[in-house]
């Protein structure tokens, strides 16, 4: 069952709650349960929700301020019967942001396959 919550987000995405997990947007909740019937159904192994990747390490500048690292959190990791996994991100619009770190991502994990599901 999705419980809608009346706060939104940037982007004026209506935010839900799953299983106790809170979505960003209603698309991403429908998307965890249609990945929760597959796994049901045995099409996929598992899924995780958020992995997280580094795109950037954090550091210190010479003035000894510490700077966090870049992360890209996606949305799932879903791993399938035949040993593959794919990182899927659920957009409802392709921010400029975005589009940088996807392009970092796909360079410093190169082996991962990345899908936008719009």
């Amino acid at each position: 069952m999705i419980r809608k919550k009346r706060s939104t987000g940037k982007y004026h995405a209506k935010k839900a709650i799953i299983d106790g997990i809170e979505f960003d947007s209603l698309k991403e909740s429908r998307r965890y349960s249609e990945l929760k019937l597959l796994q049901t159904a045995g099409i996929i192994k598992s899924f995780t929700c958020q992995p997280v990747f580094v795109l950037q390490e954090g550091y210190r500048r010479k003035d000894k301020k510490k700077i966090r690292a870049i992360k890209y959190i996606a949305d799932f990791q879903v791993e399938y019967f035949d040993g593959h996994t794919e990182i899927e991100d659920v957009k409802g619009i392709l921010t400029p942001v975005f589009r940088i770190k996807q392009k970092m991502l796909e360079k410093l994990y190169p082996d991962i396959n990345f899908k936008v599901v719009l």
